[in-house]
């Protein structure tokens, strides 16, 4: 505890002299002269300051040690020590605090080691003006409300900066994760886009094993397919669904016997029974379902389900008519009716003219036909007999022997002589494969 038996707190009669506010600043004061400290003090008082009033300095000391002050007030020739001294020990206990030295003589040595060993803020001379005590005092005052606020802004500051630079550093960790994050989206779905088009091209080659000419048409509906989505004339996932409809739509064909797809492309389904044309009329349903393992997507299965319905209802399989086909399934019609055809391009394309309006959508037509010439078609394939071989024929696929001999290979003219060779193998070992020539 800290002694105060030489603390003077003189008593004073009530009403006699305002009471200091609750915030009002603290100030000590230190003078071995118990007159000079009275009168200090009162002075200050008077002002409405708090004040503590302390004859020794060493005792003063203790005070400073475990209280703040914002001003400490010290005469300078003191028996236990001199005031300059003193306000040095208290600079380093409270830095903040402003000190003010009273002296009777301001002696120039007193002065420089006042500023630079106690960074006093003011000096007072004995005696002392009431007007220039009191205007200094609040000044030092003033200055010790900057210092700290100051300090506190400093302190805040750092604290502010430190909590962001841990928020940008935590920043910075969750940029990196979100951009490894989308890195490996990106190669996913890179990965998932590159499957898909594997899996649409094992689609067509899976038709091209089954019929050379079904794996070709179906190469040719997706450029037309692709050409069309180009246009502004259907949303995203409608050019997604026209395109993917293209490769797909004659899954539902795989199986069926050969007869049934000669008579398909020759126009000649009423040469089939009622059964095979029921088969035929339904292959849009079944590759719809086969679709599915592909691309479950219900508007891809919906274009190849609707890709063989007539604009004027009576298409098949479910007999619908104008704006009831979906639009994809309306294009991917037109684009079928031409790649199908067997025709050249400009007999396909005024075939499509004489039936807009009754099988195809008009709009749908024309939207084909200004797309058209931006497609280089394949060359047109067509199946014959042995017996049919003529010289000058070109071959679209090669025939091998049955242990895999390459006979002939694809694109080579047939000369008579060529025709014969093929016709003598064949007596002796028959040739199961299809022949397939270029039209």
């Amino acid at each position: 505890m800290i002694d105060l038996s030489d603390t003077v707190i003189p008593a004073a009669s009530a009403g006699s002299m305002p009471t200091a506010d609750a915030g009002a600043p603290t100030i000590l004061i230190v003078d071995d002269e118990p007159v000079v400290l009275t009168a200090l003090k009162y002075t200050l008082e008077r002002e409405g300051f708090h004040i503590v009033s302390c004859l020794s300095p060493l005792k003063a000391l203790a005070i400073v040690a475990e209280r703040d002050f914002a001003v400490i007030i010290s005469d300078q020739r003191m028996p236990e020590m001199m005031g300059l001294d003193f306000l040095i020990e208290c600079r380093a206990l409270r830095p903040h605090s402003s000190r003010i030295l009273v002296t009777a003589v301001l002696a120039l040595p007193t002065i420089v080691d006042a500023i630079n060993k106690g960074e006093i803020f003011r000096f007072i001379a004995k005696p002392w003006l009431r007007e220039e005590l009191v205007a200094t005092v609040r000044n030092a005052v003033q200055r010790h409300d900057l210092v700290t606020h100051n300090v506190a802004l400093q302190q805040e500051t750092a604290t502010l900066n430190k909590q962001l630079r841990e928020a940008n550093s935590s920043l910075e960790s969750k940029v990196r994760d979100l951009e490894l994050q989308r890195q490996r989206l990106d190669t996913a779905n890179r990965e998932l886009a590159a499957s898909y088009e594997n899996s649409l091209e094992l689609c067509r080659r899976i038709l091209t094993t089954y019929d050379p000419i079904l794996g070709g048409q179906a190469k040719a509906l997706v450029e037309f397919a692709t050409q069309m989505a180009g246009t502004d004339q259907f949303t995203d996932t409608e050019r997604h669904a026209l395109r993917s409809a293209a490769w797909l739509c004659d899954l539902g064909l795989i199986g069926m016997p050969r007869e049934m797809l000669r008579a398909f492309r020759g126009n000649k389904i009423d040469q089939l029974t009622e059964r095979e044309r029921a088969m035929l009329h339904n292959h849009p349903v079944y590759g719809q379902t086969l679709a599915a393992l592909v691309d479950s997507r219900a508007d891809v299965g919906e274009v190849i389900r609707a890709h063989h319905e007539r604009f004027d209802g009576r298409g098949y399989p479910d007999g619908l008519a104008g704006e009831s086909i979906p639009w994809t399934a309306r294009c991917l019609s037109v684009a079928v009716g031409f790649v199908e055809s067997g025709l050249t391009k400009a007999a396909a394309v005024d075939a499509l003219l004489a039936k807009s309006g009754t099988v195809y959508d008009p709009e749908a037509v024309r939207l084909f036909l200004k797309v058209s010439n931006l497609v280089q078609l394949p060359k047109q394939v067509r199946e014959i007999l042995l017996h049919e071989l003529e010289a000058g024929m070109v071959l679209a696929n090669g025939i091998y022997s049955p242990h895999g001999l390459l006979l002939i290979g694809e694109g080579q003219p047939l000369s008579p002589g060529t025709i014969a060779k093929i016709r003598s193998h064949n007596q002796a070992t028959p040739i199961s494969q299809r022949l397939l020539v270029y039209i």
